[in-house]
This record gives structure tokens, C-alpha cells and sequence, in this order.
């Protein structure tokens, strides 16, 4: 070997050094592939007291090419491997680069060969058949140079790390984006909003208790805010009104977001002002016990856009919803108000047969549909006249046939609308005098012929009718509704529909309390 220069442009491989003492804090690792000893021990000798970003390198070994290979592939966070072109054999080096780039697919690495045999790996050559990011005689590698050489490296790596993990938090964003960005319940949004934020920010969610909070808040009068959502430790919050005060960790960083700018982070906690269009901006705000790692801050700014944007479509879909509901429950009130029948019951049988479509197992959005198209039920009821619909006594035989006319007309008025509500209530106003056993009108359907929304309906609007008092009758003791609904299980209703009403009683009740009718109609 060369004899040591005493300047600091010695030239290496030429020296003993001692082993330098571990580190336990976080390293880059640098991977020395060679066979000769020598080479090693040089190296970390002129390396040992680098930093780059404020952390030290940590030293992996290898001595020959399939050694190096087998060190990335079980280490795959190596930042640079210092590779010997001959080793076990003369292409050793040149076989571990095409194995690392191609069979690993690893093209973080930065690999720099290094040879003592140029002749042997020409570097015009390697260089244009070969990925790797330089090339080194080593009678040229002076400390100098080889700390130049390294500390680029280790650039070149840092820099390509941070690209990467802007694109999986791109690609992460966008994937879990189409689920929680398409929600149209802003609750259900703001779930999804903290879920994410939270995977952007590295928060675990699986620990227990969690070691993280999250909120979203729409501030009120007099220092009194309402939160929409909460997650972790806050997310029993939800719904819930919040005082000035009672989360001062909340409070105080509201005046940290800058007047340019929607959102401010710190080692442990975020908070973002969220200004939507349809309403003042909110706040969002999350927590964590350990530091959090955030990502580049143009990928919280679209997380912030995305998040504004999905929360204001979210507020007009609930709007127009709203207002979709109102007509609906409009029209079921003028037919109830126009057949003398109180004024809650098509509310409640809507709120039954949502109810009873959640036991069934039917998805959230379809136990909507169900709350607003059942009570729909009696519509065809506006085209019967009023001396048959209003009528106290018993019907005729003739009166009896045009009163039941109700079911085909109902359908008949939804049957050119497509929307789901209206295509549920075109099935509902049709089959909710169908019965289980056949014997139902109008079209005498039997059993699972008769569409669940039908079988539904039907269970909901007799057992809140008998207990409604009518302009021909009185109300009826709960007690006889129940025993009536146990006598008709598999003659008029669906079996498995009144095993789930009396299997859970006491919900149904709550919703006959909540919507309890104000008072009988004068008659």
C-alpha cells in the first residue's frame, strides 16, 4: 500500500484505525463492499467523524458481491454503498449493481465503484451500461475527495428520499381521497378528514389508549364552538357544543395559523382554518402525544384544498337534502291532513322503516333512501274523494275497491322518476298492503315476492297506524299491537322482520316518544 500523507490530501487505504464508537441515535448507513480488510478499516477511518444533517454514519460491511447484494436486500435503507469492482471475481461488483437495481429494484442506493484495477472495468464503459452514480480509481481517493464524494452522496440520497415520500403521501392522499372525499355526510366526512390527516401526519391509530386527538370545529356565538367530528382521544366530542376553555391547547393555537396562510404545524400538534363558502371557516385540529411527521407542505396544502372543498359540497348536499326532505314530508302531511289522520305518522314510519332496514343489513345510504320514501306510502291517497277517504263508518264493497285504488295510483305517480328516493317510493306506495301470505292487494304477491322495501313498510305502517288514532277508530293498547303483530308473523308480515321489531322494541318506542302527535284532529 501507499504510504500515508501527513496533510490533509492523504491519500487512503494506507492506515490502521480504531473501531469508531456506535451511535444509537438515527444514522445513514453507508454499506463498504471490498476484500481486502485494509479498505475497510481506511475508510471509516477518514469517515468516522462525518455528519451530514446532523447525524452520524453507521458502517455495514460486506466482502465480497454476493455479501453486498444480501446487505441491501435485508437493509434496503442503505444510502450509499461503496463498491470494489473484483472481488470473488472479476465482474463481482458490476454483478451486485445489476442485481441491486434490477432484481431488487432498489434505486435509492447511491452506488459509487471504486476499483484498483481500472483495466479491468473500464469507466467509459461501466459507466454507460451500468446505474450507478460514480466511479473511482482508488489511487485517486484522497480524504479529501472522499469526503466530497460521500457528503454529495448522502445529498443526492437525502433529496431523493424526500421526492419518493412526497409521491407515496400523493399517491396515499389520492387513494384514500376518492373514499373520504366523496362523503356526503359532513359528519361522516369529518371522520374521514381527521383519519387521514392523521396517516399524513405518521399518528398511529391503532394504539390504545389513543396517544393522539383530533377535531373539527365550527365556531359559535360567545366563545361557544360545535364539534362536527372528533377522533381519538376527542372523538366521543362529536356533536357536542365546546366552551372557550375547556381545550386551552385548542385556544391558544387558533392564533398561530398566519393571516397568509390555512394551517400551522409544530412537533406535536396541527391546526388548519378551513374556509368554506357556505358557512364560516372551520378549524381543524389534531394532537399527538409522540412528534409528528409531517410531509412537504404543498402536500398539506392540498390536503387542506381537497378538505375545504369536499366539506363545502358536503354542507349543499346536506342543504338540498334538507330540502328535499321538508317537500317530501310536506306532501305526506297534506295527504294525512286531507284523510283526518294524525300528523306525525308518515314521520314515524319513515324513521321505522329506516330502523328496520339498518336490522335487516341494508347499507347505510339504502336506510336513508328508506327514511324518506316511506312516507310515501299513502301518496296514491290524494286521488281517492273525500267522501270515501274521510268516510267514519265501513266502507261498501264498491267504496272498499276505489280505497284500495290507493296502492296503484301511488305507484303509478313515481313510476317516470329515476331518482332512488322516488324509484323506493314508486315500490313502497305500490306493495305496503302486499302481505306475506299472499293474500295482500293489489297484485296478490306472496313471500320474498313481495320487495323488502314493500315487506318494510308495511310492518311500520300498521304498527304505528293501530297505535294512531283515526277518524274511524281509537288508538290501540301497545299491548294489543304486540299481540297482533305475534299473531300476523309469516300470515301478513315478513317473519324475520317481526322477530327484528320486537327484538328491539325499545327503539321503536323511542321514536314513537320523540315523534308523539300534539294532539288528535277534531272530528
Amino acid at each position: 500500500m501507499s504510504e500515508v500523507r501527513s496533510d490533509d490530501d492523504e491519500l487512503l487505504f494506507a492506515a490502521e484505525s480504531p473501531e469508531p464508537t456506535k451511535d444509537s441515535e438515527a444514522s445513514w448507513k453507508i454499506l463498504i463492499a471490498d476484500d481486502d480488510e485494509e479498505v475497510h478499516e481506511v475508510t471509516k477511518l477518514a469517515l468516522g467523524g462525518l455528519r451530514f444533517n446532523g447525524q452520524p454514519l453507521q458502517f455495514l460491511h460486506a466482502r465480497s458481491g454476493r455479501e453486498a447484494v444480501e446487505q441491501v436486500e435485508q437493509t434496503p435503507d442503505i444510502a450509499l454503498l461503496l463498491l470494489d469492482v473484483v472481488m470473488e471475481r472479476e465482474t463481482a461488483g458490476l454483478d451486485a449493481v445489476d442485481a441491486i437495481r434490477n432484481r431488487l429494484r432498489n434505486r435509492l442506493v447511491r452506488i459509487v465503484l471504486r476499483t484498483g484495477q481500472p483495466g479491468q472495468a473500464p469507466e467509459r464503459e461501466v459507466v454507460m451500461r451500468y446505474d450507478i452514480n460514480d466511479y473511482k480509481e482508488k489511487t485517486e481517493l484522497t480524504a479529501k475527495k472522499l469526503f466530497t464524494l460521500v457528503y454529495t452522496a448522502l445529498g443526492q440520497y437525502r433529496d431523493i428520499l424526500r421526492l419518493e415520500r412526497g409521491r407515496r403521501e400523493l399517491e396515499r392522499l389520492v387513494d384514500a381521497g376518492v373514499t373520504v372525499f366523496r362523503r356526503k355526510q359532513p359528519d361522516r366526512l369529518g371522520q374521514g378528514l381527521l383519519q387521514l390527516l392523521g396517516k399524513l401526519l405518521g399518528v398511529e391509530h391503532s394504539q390504545r389508549p389513543p396517544g393522539y386527538g383530533g377535531l373539527l370545529v365550527e365556531p359559535g356565538k360567545d366563545g361557544v364552538a360545535r364539534v362536527l367530528a372528533g377522533s381519538g382521544r376527542y372523538r366521543e366530542l362529536g356533536g357536542q357544543t365546546l366552551a372557550r376553555g375547556r381545550l386551552p391547547q385548542l385556544d391558544s393555537r387558533q392564533y398561530q395559523i398566519p393571516r397568509n396562510g390555512s394551517w400551522h404545524a409544530d412537533a406535536h400538534s396541527f391546526i388548519a382554518r378551513l374556509v368554506a363558502q357556505r358557512r364560516q371557516p372551520l378549524t381543524l385540529y389534531l394532537e399527538s402525544d409522540t412528534p409528528l411527521q409531517p410531509p412537504e407542505a404543498h402536500i398539506l396544502d392540498v390536503y387542506c384544498r381537497n378538505a375545504t372543498l369536499s366539506l363545502d359540497n358536503a354542507l349543499l348536499h346536506q342543504q338540498l337534502g334538507r330540502t328535499q326532505r321538508e317537500l317530501i314530508y310536506m306532501l305526506s302531511e297534506a295527504v294525512e291532513i286531507r284523510s283526518q289522520e294524525t300528523g306525525n305518522h308518515a314521520r314515524r314510519v319513515g324513521e321505522y322503516s329506516r330502523l328496520l332496514g339498518q336490522l335487516s343489513g341494508l347499507p347505510e345510504d339504502e336506510a336513508e333512501v328508506l327514511l324518506l320514501a316511506a312516507p310515501l306510502h299513502d301518496v296514491g291517497k290524494i286521488a281517492i274523494p273525500d267522501a270515501i277517504l274521510k268516510k267514519p263508518g265501513a266502507h261498501t264493497e264498491e267504496e272498499s275497491r276505489v280505497m284500495r285504488s290507493h296502492a296503484e295510483i301511488g305507484g303509478r305517480m313515481f313510476s317516470s322518476q329515476d331518482l332512488p328516493v322516488f324509484s323506493a317510493a314508486k315500490i313502497i306506495a305500490a306493495q305496503h298492503h302486499e302481505r306475506w301470505d299472499g293474500q295482500g292487494y293489489p297484485g296478490g304477491l306472496r313471500g320474498e315476492d313481495i320487495h323488502l322495501y314493500g315487506r318494510i313498510s308495511a310492518l311500520a305502517d300498521v304498527f304505528d297506524a293501530l297505535g294512531s288514532e283515526r277518524c274511524y277508530k281509537s288508538a290501540w293498547p301497545l299491548e294489543d299491537i304486540l299481540a297482533l303483530v305475534r299473531e300476523q308473523r309469516g300470515r301478513q308480515f315478513d317473519p324475520r322482520l317481526v322477530d327484528l321489531l320486537l327484538g328491539n322494541l325499545d327503539a321503536f318506542l323511542e321514536i314513537r316518544t320523540r315523534l308523539v302527535d300534539v294532539g288528535s284532529i277534531n272530528h
